[in-house]
């Protein structure tokens, strides 16, 4: 069929809305608040060739992006003219996919009139794999749970029980495991059934021609935008905290005519312990980086890939030779967007964001509940503040580059024994600039156990804040404390008395700009807000607030107040 603008936008978005449809049934038919509250999936259709075409507008970019170039081993260990309907294929290789062995993918081949016509692919992080448990403290793949190679789950529609057995017996939480595992079945399935009465709708036989439409097209414009900077190279090194010594991103990018490579030679060695990455996923978060600055509203596909190459060498730090351990590896992976784009600050001042916190804070606790005396395992994430933009503030307690959404205390509270005392944004966290970096939070934690309690915390930038850009200053650092003053030590798991309570104090984005030129009416309204001190208004903004002024002048004062509820 001969494919013009107006059918194009037709299929594309039918395509849209059957990725769309694939991942809300796997969302809506998920045991674990892991993905239907906090969203920590994703979810996309492949054509017969392994080529993402298109994803669903939920996703974290190191499950889309990560399966987007991962389809391919799928198809290695079982080429496309070897299967068979009612086969469903599955992996956790985190150096096929997301790089993380809880990052279970599952990928379901569609067939029309008894060929391939399509995959349906989605990425679920599972709330446990069995090892040492979600921290980054293992010395090797091997401690931090089940492998599973590229393999059939279901083979001509009989699920291969062998697998189910293994799971359920390496996994602390089999159930909701076991039932996630059905769901991302489930979205699979309800994405072929959209599909396939989409081709008969548009009488297609396959979306082989479709699908070339639209990558070349993705491609083309990725190419246009590349076009549009500078040649040369932009460089930048970014700190992090790491283990016993801080790590350091050195990010390169060389943009010559309509190709851009980001080369991370002379960033850090590899690290004994779990926060090494695979090459796939430091692929995922860079193009990320790149697609936000420089083209956020052209398609994520593989045309959107193909102009963009990302090396490092090969056993490094952010190219990890297997067996490494990479439990933790977003506490390195999602700072790649920070370093990319503070690289393109010079070239792209209006387009960038200053570092924020980065680096997602997953909180892990497991013991014996005292109402129950069953043991549970429950795991779930927030974040700090993102960093600035020129013209605008960051955004506070919102997980960029992840996407991922934080989970209601009501939800924590009911499906775990814990009690969130207190949860509130965090002044003064967030870097001082004339746009203000976005604020972290506190949260308040108390386990209700009469046993010692595991607690494991994935946290980065407690020691080295969000830096900002073009003048801005620094977040604040995360902090962690104990009731009974014992140390938390970030990425290592330890046991804590049952009556101790645990405070996060999460990270605040960097800065952008000089914060002496921020308007005084903007500082006024953070003070009002709560989310600066009248002591860090005259410090930071030099601005010198009467305190009395906030209630004696009663017009100024509800004027700005209807400004911040606004």
């Amino acid at each position: 069929m001969a494919i013009d603008q107006i059918t194009l936008d037709v299929l594309w978005s039918r395509l849209i809305s059957t990725v769309n449809e694939q991942a809300a049934a796997l969302i809506r038919s998920s045991f674990t608040s892991i993905v239907r509250e906090a969203g920590d999936l994703s979810a996309g259709v492949f054509d017969r060739r392994g080529r993402m075409v298109a994803q669903a507008v939920t996703g974290t970019p190191g499950h889309i992006n990560s399966m987007a170039t991962g389809m391919i081993h799928f198809l290695e260990a079982f080429p496309v003219d070897t299967l068979k309907p009612g086969d469903v294929l599955v992996t956790n290789d985190p150096w096929k996919t997301a790089s993380q062995l809880n990052d279970i993918t599952i990928a379901t081949p569609v067939f029309k009139n008894g060929k391939v016509v399509a995959f349906f692919a989605n990425c679920c992080h599972a709330l446990d794999i069995g090892g040492r448990g979600l921290s980054a403290d293992s010395r090797s793949v091997f401690e931090e749970g089940l492998f599973i190679p590229v393999m059939k789950l279901v083979d001509e529609g009989r699920p291969v029980k062998a697998i189910f057995d293994l799971l359920a017996a390496n996994v602390r939480t089999p159930e909701e495991v076991l039932g996630d595992i059905h769901s991302q079945m489930i979205g699979n399935e309800v994405g072929a059934r959209q599909l396939l009465a989409f081709m008969d709708e548009f009488g297609l036989d396959d979306i082989e021609e479709l699908s070339d439409e639209i990558i070349d097209r993705t491609e083309r414009a990725m190419r246009e935008r590349i076009s549009a900077l500078p040649d040369g190279e932009y460089s930048h090194a970014l700190t992090i905290d790491g283990f016993d010594k801080p790590i350091t991103i050195n990010a390169r990018i060389i943009v010559k005519g309509d190709t851009l490579t980001v080369d991370y030679a002379g960033s850090s060695g590899p690290v004994p312990l779990g926060v090494n990455v695979t090459l796939n996923y430091t692929r995922a978060y860079t193009t990320y980086g790149i697609k936000c600055a420089i083209s956020p509203d052209v398609p994520n596909n593989e045309g959107s890939f193909r102009p963009i190459e990302v090396t490092a060498p090969e056993g490094s730090l952010l190219n990890a030779r297997y067996p490494a351990a990479v439990g933790g590896r977003h506490l390195v992976g999602h700072f790649l967007p920070a370093a990319v784009m503070s690289a393109l600050a010079s070239a792209l001042p209006e387009r960038v964001m200053a570092p924020g916190c980065d680096g997602l804070w997953d909180t892990h606790v497991s013991g014996t509940d005292r109402r129950t005396g069953r043991h549970f395992s429950y795991t779930w994430f927030s974040s700090g503040g993102t960093g600035a933009m020129r013209d605008r503030d960051g955004m506070s307690a919102t997980a960029y580059p992840s996407g991922i959404a934080g989970v209601p205390v009501e939800v924590i509270e009911t499906l775990a024994p814990i009690v969130v005392r207190r949860r509130e944004l965090r002044a003064d966290s967030g870097g001082a600039g004339e746009s203000r970096g976005g604020l972290g939070q506190t949260m308040e934690i108390e386990v209700l156990t009469d046993e010692p309690f595991l607690f494991s915390g994935l946290y980065e930038r407690c020691t080295h804040p969000a830096p900002g850009v073009h003048g801005g200053k620094p977040g604040a650092t995360g902090v962690l404390t104990a009731s009974n003053g014992a140390k938390i030590r970030p990425k290592i798991s330890d046991l804590f008395p049952a009556d101790t309570v645990i405070t996060l104090e999460m990270p605040g984005g960097g800065g952008f700009g000089n914060p002496l030129e921020r308007a005084p009416e903007k500082v006024l309204e953070d003070v009002i807000a709560g989310y600066v001190t009248i002591d860090a208004a005259r410090k930071d903004y030099g601005v010198v607030i009467d305190p009395t002024s906030l209630t004696v002048d009663e017009e100024q004062t509800a004027a700005l107040r209807a400004r911040v509820a606004a």
